[in-house]
Order: structure tokens, then C-alpha cells, then sequence
């Protein structure tokens, strides 16, 4: 036993050395967190964690998010030390260009990483939507005698994280669906950058998670192994309640002058105090990137014992495959991320004869159609399933003991159900889209630009995309939105025309799998636009398309998008009975647009071409890339204000009118 304990403390002293010489030859980072969670994170992963570093992906496997992302070391010390690929030489070059140890954790779970840390409180939303897949894939999966899907959520977490309203709103969330699954730590440091917590933080954490829900447990000593290794006993045998072990750390435990300071956070210790600190742990002061074959052997070893479950778990997988044949077939799809056949069939077509119909409503009625073929379509909206009409009628709600539900209900936190979208689909088996109003999708960009930075497949619906929602006013009219999520890499966003743009842009949501989709919705109803002489909606997928064709020769262009096509349709048709050559151009996404090859994109907008006008109800920010120096937008770049939707139009300049006025005005 004393051998053993020496050996544990070997390991832990790697970490913590591993971690303060990568800080220190890279001249930046932040060295104190990990030396001080070292010991919480070896007894994790030396005792608890079901992970196999030869095959990294497993399905079952617990998941483990650094939500402190600034400690980045001490996860490269452990995905190092546990053997997933990573070198002495990816931990010497820390922090440099090219490296697969960068500053903060990056998605990959090759080396399992499993979601991008940094932005404080997203790593701690996110792992609580990988435990609501967890449970849900669990009640739809599981059957008697074969739990298929039966693995736990851990984090490791800050003060910073608590403090961010983000991790705040998911805990809630956590804690009403009872999500026994998710163990979080909570480094209790006391320190954050500018210096002790206490100079902005002084809440009971204890008291607050237990009423959110949670089980609390404390662990007075951060180096206690013994007490480390029961209270995550503790937290896994609770089925009732998410867990939040509160340990008590000093940050850069062993250092003689900048333990329990803020020096320690966000800066090397430099390189007399790491020599000194060395000392003070027993350790060799003058190498570096030392790891010495004991550890190395003695963590193995533990790694060895966790990736036995995945042989038990491919034991069960065998027996689930002849005793639940088309389960094991449908777990195999969803698990790898393929659609159904036939998933098709559920897309509805509209007919002009239904009246007008506000994309919103075409959305929900899409979604509806899908979700009878898609089953692993999972998700609802920020309490605005009514206006968003995200629910799905004929599908129960998920909560509490009924996980096997589709609905979810986030609740007024927009920024979490950014962050758990994220978590369930980097958990995978599920597809999942939330639902708000377009104004709000600033309370969660974070948790989108994330998303997109991983190149997540989820499904944002933004309803109410514009000053036509009308009398809410100019806190709820959204301006500046689409310009904002235009300018995310990897974000595509979608502003369909009419109903059967809308259905067409759900059915490239589904299939698109490289990063985040927007589908931008109108709250005030649309014509559906007769495709009998009118261009397929099918030609959305190009991204943009002449949607009305010039008579004679080519004399200026239109652009259109979303609920604004209408009235540039109607001004098109004026200015071709007034003799003029002008195109109409349908422009529902700039994205799949320029990912069009330059024949097709010249096509639709040939370069010689300058007279343009584009018209869309926000920001006219981006726009100089399709209508040029020459060209003009009717836009808005001032905030909206209340009336009725189709009096703000008007009075905004959405009018056939004055679309011809200003095109003509160009021409002449």
C-alpha cells in the first residue's frame, strides 16, 4: 500500500512538473490550476473513467471536459501519460504554431479532448447536454439485461466557471432533469486573476447547487486521495441528482513564493521558482519534460483496468445484436451520424392555395413531417415553442424519469441550450435544434461560435427575423443579427423565401454535417410563391438563383432575400413592364452560395453587371460583396421601433415602390 501511495504521488508530480515546464518554455500559460487539481484528476482517471486510448471513440466511453480550459496542461499531462498519441515533443512545443497542444483545449477526440474549453462556463454547459443524450439514448436504447448506453459526464471546473451566467443556467437545467449521470469538480482555488475570489465572489456555492438540485459533497483537502476517490464513489451512486464535489485546492501547490497568489494564474512561475518548486516536491531541479518510467508504468497500469470496460461493454454489444437485431441496426445509424432511408418523406410541399404562410409555421410543419422519420431529431426552444413552433405534437416532453422523450424544454436560458446543443452533438446519436427569436440569438453567440469552431451539425431556429414581427419594437426587432451570424466562420445561414424554401432548407440542415445551420424564420405570414412559373425552391441549395429573368439585355440586378423577395418580385415585375432589363435574384444564403463554383456564381451575377440593388430587412454590413461600389442596399442601420409589422415595412422602405424608385435611380 505505501509503495502503491508513492507511486500515486509519482504520478500526480509528473503532471504537476509536465505542466509547469510546458508553461515555462512556451513563456505563457497558466500553471497554477494544474498543479493544484493534479491529484482530483489522477484519482478520476486512475480509478473511475471508462476510456480506451486505442480506440477513443467508443461509444460508451465517460466523457471528460476541462471546463477550466485554462489548465490545458493538466488534460495534454493526462491524455499523454494515459497514452493517446500525444508526445514529450507535443508537450514541448505548447502553445506554438501548428501544435496539437494549443492554448486552450481543442475538439479532437483522437486524443480525447472531447469539446473545446476556454470561454469560461461553456465547458460546463456543454457536459450537460452530453448527459441529456447520455439519458436519453439510454431510455431508447437500453433493454433489460443490456444497458448499451450507461456512462457518466465529469468535469472539472472553476470558480470563473460559476461565476459565468451560462454554467449558472445549465445548472438549473441540470438539477430540475435530475441528470445522476454528470459529476462535476469544482476547484475551489479561491484565486482568480485580479486576486482573491472574495474580491467579487462571496455566495454559498454549496447551498446554491443544492437548490438547484444537485448533490454536495466537500472535500477539504485537495491532495486527500482517499477522500477524492470517496466522494466520487458517492456521486455515482446517487441515481437521482447531478453531483458537484467541492475540493478545497491550493493553485500552484509546492511552489514556495507563488502558491495561493494570483501570480500563479495566468503566468510561468519562471524559472528559478519552478526550480524551487521542484525541489520542494522531491523532484529533480534541473531537467525538464522529466517523466519518469515508474509513473509512466504505474498510470498504464491504471489505464489497462479502465479500458477493460470496453471489452465488457462489446460483450453486451455482441448479445444486444442477436437478441434486439433492428435495435442494434438503428443504434449503429444513429451512432455514426447516418440519416434513415426514406427520411425524405416526411418533407411537406405547399401549394399557393394554402394562403399565405409565415415561414415560421411552414418550419414547424417540416419539422413535424421530419420527425416521424428522423428519430433522433431531439430538441424545443427557450420557452418560445409557440412562437418558434419547434414542438413536436405527436413526441412527449423529456424530463425526469422520462428520458425517452423528444421535447425538451430549456427554459428561459437561451446561452445554455446553445451550449447543451453543442454537448449532445459531440455526444452524438442525436440531431438537436433549439429554437428562439432571432434578437436573442445574442444571448447565446458564445455557445454558437463555439459550436461552429468545432463544426457541429445543430440546428439554430430564429424566428421573428426582422422589423416586420411589428409592435414588440425595437428590443425585439433583430438589425444587426444576420450580419453578426454571417460572420462566424463555418455558420451557415438560411433566410427562405416562403414555405417551400423553408422545408427545402430543413432538409439541407439534416444533411449538412460541417458546422452549425441558421434557419432564419419570419413571425408575419408569406405568399408561397408559385413554382409553376417560378424557378424549384430545390434551387436554395445553390445558395442563390434568378428568380426572375430579364427581358432583352441585362441592365441591373435585384437581390432579395427572406420575407423582402415579395416585394422585389412585385418591383421586378413593374420595371420589366416599364421596359427595363433588370434580374431578379433570390439570394436565401450567402454561404452555400459561395460555395458555388465561380461559372455558376458569375451566372447568376455576371461581373459585368454593376447596377445592383439589395434588399433585406437588417444590417446592410456585408452587402458590398454582391452589389459593389456601385450598387446600393436597402437596409437599416438604425433600430426598429413599434407599430404594426406591415406599417414598419412600409415606413422602413420594404415597399415595390420604392425598391423600383431606387433601382431606377441607379439605372438613370
Amino acid at each position: 500500500m505505501a509503495l502503491e501511495k508513492d507511486l500515486d504521488e509519482l504520478c500526480i508530480n509528473t503532471i504537476r512538473t509536465l505542466s509547469m515546464d510546458a508553461v515555462e518554455k512556451a513563456k505563457s500559460g497558466h500553471p497554477g490550476t494544474p498543479m493544484a487539481l493534479a491529484p482530483a484528476a489522477y484519482t478520476l482517471w486512475s480509478r473511475f473513467m471508462r476510456f480506451n486510448p486505442q480506440n477513443p471513440t467508443w461509444p460508451d466511453r465517460d466523457r471528460f471536459v476541462l471546463s477550466a480550459g485554462h489548465a490545458s496542461m493538466l488534460v495534454y499531462s493526462l491524455v499523454y501519460l494515459a497514452g493517446y498519441g500525444l508526445s514529450l515533443d507535443d508537450l514541448r512545443n505548447f502553445r506554438q504554431w501548428g501544435s496539437s497542444t494549443p492554448g486552450h483545449p481543442e475538439y479532437n477526440p483522437r486524443l480525447g479532448i472531447e469539446t473545446t474549453t476556454g470561454p469560461l462556463g461553456q465547458g460546463f454547459s456543454t457536459g450537460v447536454g452530453m448527459a441529456m443524450a447520455e439519458r436519453h439514448l439510454a431510455a431508447r436504447f437500453n433493454r433489460p439485461g443490456y444497458d448499451i448506453v450507461n456512462h457518466w459526464v465529469y468535469a472539472l471546473c472553476s470558480d470563473g466557471d460559476l461565476m459565468e451566467g451560462v454554467a449558472s443556467e445549465a445548472a438549473s437545467l441540470a438539477g430540475h432533469l435530475g441528470l445522476s449521470k454528470l459529476v462535476y469538480v469544482y476547484d475551489d482555488n479561491h484565486i482568480t486573476i485580479e486576486g482573491e475570489t472574495g474580491l467579487a465572489f462571496s455566495e454559498d456555492v454549496a447551498r446554491r447547487f443544492d437548490a438547484y438540485g444537485w448533490e454536495v459533497q466537500s472535500v477539504e483537502d485537495g491532495n486527500d486521495l482517499d477522500a477524492l476517490a470517496g466522494a466520487f464513489q458517492n456521486a455515482r451512486d446517487d441515481t437521482e441528482r447531478p453531483s458537484l464535489i467541492i475540493v478545497r485546492t491550493h493553485i500552484a501547490y509546492g511552489s514556495p513564493n507563488k502558491q495561493d497568489t494570483a501570480a500563479a494564474h495566468g503566468a510561468p512561475l519562471g524559472g528559478e521558482e519552478v526550480r524551487l518548486t521542484k525541489q520542494n516536491l522531491g523532484w529533480p531541479a534541473e531537467g525538464e519534460f522529466v517523466v519518469p518510467d515508474a509513473a509512466r508504468q504505474h498510470f498504464r497500469a491504471a489505464v489497462d483496468k479502465r479500458r477493460r470496460a470496453e471489452e465488457t461493454w462489446q460483450e453486451t454489444l455482441a448479445g444486444y445484436k442477436k437478441a434486439f437485431p433492428d435495435l442494434a441496426r438503428e443504434w449503429k445509424r444513429v451512432i455514426r451520424g447516418d440519416l434513415p432511408d426514406g427520411w425524405e418523406r416526411g418533407i411537406p410541399e405547399f401549394t399557393p392555395d394554402q394562403g399565405a404562410m409565415a415561414t415560421r409555421v411552414a418550419s414547424g410543419k417540416t419539422l413535424n413531417g421530419l420527425a416521424n422519420h428522423v428519430p433522433e431529431l431531439f430538441g424545443g426552444s427557450a420557452d418560445l415553442a409557440p412562437s418558434n413552433n419547434t414542438y413536436l405534437a405527436a413526441y412527449d416532453d423529456f424530463g425526469k424519469r422520462e428520458y425517452e422523450n423528444r421535447n425538451v424544454h430549456f427554459g428561459i436560458r437561451e446561452h445554455a441550450m446553445g451550449a447543451t446543443m453543442s454537448g449532445m452533438a459531440l455526444h452524438g446519436g442525436i440531431r438537436p435544434f433549439g429554437g428562439t427569436f432571432l434578437v436573442f440569438s445574442d444571448y447565446m453567440r458564445p455557445a454558437i461560435r463555439l459550436a461552429c469552431l468545432m463544426k457541429l451539425p445543430v440546428v439554430y431556429v430564429f424566428t421573428h427575423d426582422s422589423i416586420g414581427l411589428g409592435e414588440d419594437g425595437p428590443t425585439h426587432q433583430p438589425i444587426e443579427q444576420l450580419a453578426a451570424l454571417r460572420s462566424i466562420p463555418h455558420m451557415t445561414v438560411i433566410r427562405p423565401a416562403d414555405a417551400n424554401e423553408t422545408a427545402v432548407a430543413w432538409r439541407l440542415a439534416l444533411e449538412h454535417r460541417e458546422g452549425p445551420v441558421a434557419l432564419v424564420l419570419t413571425r408575419q405570414g408569406l405568399p408561397i410563391l408559385d413554382r409553376s412559373v417560378l424557378p424549384a425552391a430545390d434551387e436554395l441549395s445553390k445558395g442563390a438563383y434568378v428568380l426572375g429573368q430579364e427581358r432583352g439585355e441585362l441592365e441591373a440586378i435585384l437581390i432579395a432575400t427572406g420575407s423582402e423577395v415579395h416585394p422585389a418580385l412585385e418591383a421586378w415585375r413593374t420595371l420589366c413592364e416599364q421596359g427595363l432589363g433588370v434580374r431578379l435574384v433570390n439570394m436565401p444564403s450567402w454561404e452555400l452560395f459561395e460555395m458555388q463554383g465561380r461559372e455558376y456564381r458569375e451566372t447568376v451575377l455576371p461581373p459585368s453587371t454593376r447596377t445592383r440593388v439589395a434588399v433585406e430587412a437588417g444590417s446592410p454590413m456585408g452587402w458590398e460583396r454582391f452589389v459593389g461600389l456601385e450598387g446600393c442596399v436597402i437596409g437599416i442601420d438604425r433600430f426598429g421601433a413599434s407599430a404594426p409589422g406591415k406599417i414598419m415595412m412600409e415606413k422602413y422602405g420594404f415597399t415595390a415602390d420604392h425598391i423600383v424608385t431606387c433601382l431606377k435611380r441607379l439605372i438613370r
